[in-house]
């Protein structure tokens, strides 16, 4: 039995998004599955959309395997709720996987389930979450993470990746991917994956050089060079430049560089396409100025990430 922990105020799509993987998931396995909807008292549930979910009391989880904590922007007031920490820790020392979606996370951290392990939450919570709960082994750029028999994922439809694991953890890989095409996703995520879009972290993404740095994304494997771009916004380099600089937050120069590596990582997290293949294709060229690029990004070679991947 899987039981979905929400509280008033919970992120909607936190709790269903996982819902219907579990469900589709168990219908393509033919194992009937139990999913229940868990809160301090039993009844409607208010979301922070305003919809509503029935939820079953505590008493009711004495038979449940899994347990997902939605996050939402009630977290606050469940995480020092102690009758639900007492709840959580209570079918953690059972031996009941236990898993968050987005900062549902901080219910977990409360219970003190974090402590020593590896975890993640929503990439706009990192600063927070890190100042609150020093004892965790946070990584603020996963999907989701496993540590041992707790789980954790980033925001929102991450806990549909998470719950897709869980579905190959409990039914297989070939059940999870027809569950993912069910659900209509363009393919199923790795833990290992980033959170972050390069376009959607400049601080004005949409702005003037939006569609500048789109077609740059499509056309990596070009030089790409200051000249390049100043030329396509029909602007003089040194002007262009400035402009960029004063608009996005960043130089011309860094922002090609992120996207190319944010390409070449869901390139090599995702296939497994040759390394020499990736860093021709995303406009690197050469394998060894890919990998330091991917150390100053993410502190880590290609190889290192593809491992991750795999093992996520």
């Amino acid at each position: 039995m899987i039981g979905i922990l929400i509280f008033p105020d919970f992120q909607l799509l936190d709790a269903a998004g996982p819902i219907s993987a579990f469900e589709i998931g168990a219908r393509y396995s033919g194992k009937p599955l139990a999913i229940r909807v868990l809160a301090v008292k039993a009844g409607p549930v208010r979301s922070s959309s305003g919809v509503e979910m029935v939820a079953r009391d505590f008493k009711s989880a004495n038979a449940i395997t899994t347990l997902v904590v939605a996050g939402g922007e009630g977290v606050a007031a469940a995480a020092r709720c102690p009758i639900t920490l007492a709840f959580v820790q209570r079918l953690a020392r059972r031996g009941v996987r236990v898993a968050s979606v987005c900062s549902g996370a901080y219910v977990l951290a409360e219970a003190g389930l974090l402590d020593g392990r590896r975890a993640t939450t929503h990439w706009g919570r990192t600063r927070d979450f890190v100042a609150r709960y020093p004892k965790v082994k946070f990584e603020p750029d996963q999907i989701f993470t496993r540590d041992g028999n707790v789980w954790t994922s980033a925001g929102i439809s991450a806990g549909i990746d998470l719950a897709l694991a869980m579905v190959t953890e409990d039914h297989g890989e070939e059940i999870a991917q027809a569950t993912a095409r069910q659900l209509v996703l363009y393919h199923r995520r790795s833990g290992g994956q980033s959170q972050f879009s390069s376009l959607l972290e400049l601080k004005t993404p949409n702005g003037r050089f939006g569609g500048l740095l789109s077609w740059a994304r499509e056309n990596l494997d070009s030089p790409l060079t200051v000249e390049d771009l100043a030329d396509r916004a029909g602007m003089s380099a040194r002007h262009f430049a400035r402009a960029f600089a004063a608009e996005t937050g960043t130089t011309p120069s860094k922002a090609i560089e992120r996207l190319r590596v944010e390409v070449a990582r869901e390139r090599v997290q995702s296939s497994r396409e040759a390394i020499e293949l990736v860093a021709e294709a995303t406009g690197f060229r050469d394998p060894e100025r890919m990998r330091r690029a991917f150390i100053r990004a993410f502190g880590q070679p290609p190889q290192a990430l593809r491992r991750a991947a795999r093992a996520g």
